[in-house]
């Protein structure tokens, strides 16, 4: 039988205060790095997707029509959803960001970053920081427990005012179709949220129409850093 080697309190509090200084380089550098890359959207979405899926193409597509726009991409800097997001980007000679962790099983850098762009962390919270601080929007594909994290994250900072509305845009109707059933269904028949929350939210079929969401929406406001 495995024996656990538990740490002294005095042991977690001289790590817990060398983690301070950790935490705070990725904040500097995430900051400085990201500030001088100008106006970009986040793209999400599944880390195990290849390239012949119907929803890594239309990731591909979304990020090359918002680069056209003058949008950099930025992505999880991983495979799957993320790879295209950066692929779609440097077919358009946008900026294509890539905001990597690394993960046991699926993480490692895509070839489609800017070399210049690349940033690595080892905590998902400084992460999170990085995608809401500098994104002016959110394109949300189909993904699992990580995409849902982000997702529910803007969705929380917009609702709490915490940051400015931007564009949170889900595509696949079918695929969220039963996420926004039970958001209305359940936490607003509940109410558990208010019946103008679901309105922070879109939900699109197709490349076209995500990137109109994103370019309709700042027709009406200023780009601008969302804190």
């Amino acid at each position: 039988m495995k024996t656990v080697n538990s740490k002294t309190w005095n042991e977690i509090k001289t790590n817990d205060s060398w983690a301070i200084f950790k935490i705070m380089s990725e904040f500097v550098e995430g900051y400085e790095r990201l500030s001088r890359i100008g106006p970009c959207v986040s793209i999400f979405g599944s880390a195990r997707l290849k390239e012949n899926h119907k929803w890594y193409l239309k990731a591909q597509e979304i990020a090359e029509g918002l680069g056209e726009l003058g949008y950099g991409i930025i992505s999880g800097g991983g495979p799957g959803i993320m790879e295209a997001a950066n692929r779609g980007a440097k077919k358009v000679n946008s900026p294509s960001v890539g905001l990597n962790i690394e993960l046991e099983h699926e993480q490692s850098p895509n070839g489609y970053i800017d070399t210049d762009k690349s940033v690595d962390f080892d905590y998902f919270f400084v992460r999170k920081v990085m995608f809401v601080k500098y994104s002016q929007g959110f394109v949300v594909m189909p993904g699992g427990f990580g995409t849902l994290d982000e997702l529910f994250e803007a969705l929380t900072l917009i609702q709490t005012k915490k940051i400015d509305k931007f564009p949170v845009v889900l595509v696949g109707k079918e695929y969220w179709s039963g996420l926004i059933d039970w958001i209305t269904n359940t936490l607003m028949k509940n109410g558990l949220i208010g019946n103008d929350d679901l309105g922070i939210l879109s939900i699109v079929d197709s490349p076209e129409e995500a990137v109109k969401e994103i370019n309709d929406f700042y027709e009406k406001y200023l780009l601008k850093p969302n804190f």
